[in-house]
């Protein structure tokens, strides 16, 4: 096959993935991408009760973080796609860094100006960049390799993304969240330049991080340019065949449905979770020991992702998918209706299930695509704006019923995930 102009990737086929060549270093070379991605998106977890308390925001002015953020991913996605096939895979990986460190050197005029217009903006940019990863990323590691072993090689992959998750908190609620927050009325007996240098320190807090980790993505895409890694080439027509269209594959759209659920679900867990356990019916901790916490919930994914990798290997990814989303749901209830330490130990369980169902349902929907692989993956990564619509509609709810019976609304998500794990994967 011909290939494509402009990527610096060795060239390889679908038919000797499998056969004749050893993929781990790519493979290991990747996992660095997810693990950057998953870090920069969990540090939303941090910013939301930071910025809320900032600029004093509601639960549903505060969930405009995650609508900016994940809203880049309806917006961007089919733009990536369309570039990831021009340019190749290695390539849109470059460029989704590079965009996302422009994003992360945002936040320095954003907190300079102490306006929350421009966080949001910084923070779509970031999302912007990090959407095309997704675009280049997901669909390179399924096809590195058997189709048979997609799913386990992406919930490996994965593992490293939830590492990033993992760690994100606790570095976000020692540099972000740390120190000492007043309240409202502790403010009103302060003089009026204590305030002042008091609110600075607060907007200064996410400087350096973020320009730390825009630093870094450059750095990353300076590398990731001049590696030499194999480049896949989605299958290519017969003569006289004709050309399926990603649209018209149903495990696709109901995959796409899928990922949509997933990721609002596991995004609104994340997003309020600091703020659930600083309810006194549930924990009643302050934001930075919360944030340490949330660091256990995302833990549990990149565990469960390992020992899914494994489980894998003698159970079908579909059903492991189904008996997870059981799970959640039955910890939403708990985590819903019970107090204190076990309404705290579900939400946080909730994590080592949530594990193994992005990259099973994402290699499950982009299962015998063929030629319409990357514009499955872009379809797959415009319904990851799941994580703007429904955290914002649990703001809403929590706004009126309270944060813990909000933590009802994700139910419908999972319920949907296990629908599919049981049928709705089933390729036409």
């Amino acid at each position: 096959m011909a290939s494509i102009p402009g990527t610096s990737e060795a060239p390889t086929t679908p038919m000797a993935e499998s056969t004749q060549e050893n993929h781990t270093v790519p493979l290991i070379i990747l996992t660095s991408l997810f693990f950057m991605w998953g870090f920069l998106t969990v540090m939303n977890d941090v910013l939301i009760p930071h910025l809320k308390n900032y600029f004093d925001l509601s639960y549903t002015q505060a969930s405009l973080i995650q609508f900016c953020f994940f809203g880049a991913y309806g917006i961007m996605s089919i733009p990536a796609s369309m570039i990831v096939k021009r340019i190749g895979y290695q390539n849109g990986a470059v460029l989704g860094l590079i965009i996302a460190g422009l994003g992360c050197f945002m936040f320095f005029p954003a907190a300079e100006l102490s306006v929350y217009a421009i966080f949001l903006g910084a923070l779509f940019v970031l999302a912007s960049g990090i959407t095309i990863l997704q675009v280049s990323a997901n669909p390179y590691v399924t096809r590195l390799g058997s189709p048979s072993g997609a799913s386990q090689r992406l919930t490996l992959t994965q593992a490293f993304n939830s590492l990033g998750t993992t760690i994100g908190p606790k570095v976000g609620g020692l540099l972000i969240l740390g120190g000492v927050t007043y309240g409202a009325t502790e403010l009103a007996t302060m003089d009026a330049e204590a305030v002042t240098a008091y609110y600075k320190s607060k907007a200064d807090a996410v400087k350096m991080p973020y320009v730390f980790m825009g630093l870094s993505l450059v750095g990353l895409a300076v590398f990731f340019r001049f590696m030499k890694l194999p480049k896949i080439v989605d299958a290519e027509l017969a003569p006289g065949g004709q050309y399926k269209k990603a649209w018209e594959y149903k495990h696709l759209i109901l995959g796409a449905v899928g990922i949509f659920m997933y990721v609002g679900g596991e995004v609104s867990i994340g997003s309020w979770l600091i703020n659930l356990l600083a309810d006194p019916n549930v924990a009643g901790l302050d934001e930075e020991h919360a944030s340490a916490l949330l660091m256990y919930f995302w833990g549990g994914a990149m565990v469960g992702r390992f020992v899914g990798a494994f489980l894998m290997t003698s159970v079908a990814p579909q059903k492991l998918l189904t008996i997870c989303a059981i799970v959640v749901v039955a910890l939403l209830f708990s985590t819903s209706f019970t107090s204190g330490k076990v309404a705290m130990y579900s939400v946080i369980a909730i994590g080592l299930f949530n594990s193994i169902m992005f990259p099973t349902i994402f290699s499950l929907a982009l299962n015998r695509l063929g030629a319409a692989t990357s514009e499955g993956s872009g379809i797959l990564c415009v319904a990851i704006v799941g994580g703007a619509f429904i955290p914002l509609a649990q703001g809403v709810l929590a706004d009126s019923v309270g944060i813990q019976l909000s933590y009802l609304l994700p139910i419908v998500c999972y319920a949907y995930i296990a629908f599919y794990g049981f049928k709705g994967y089933k390729a036409d």
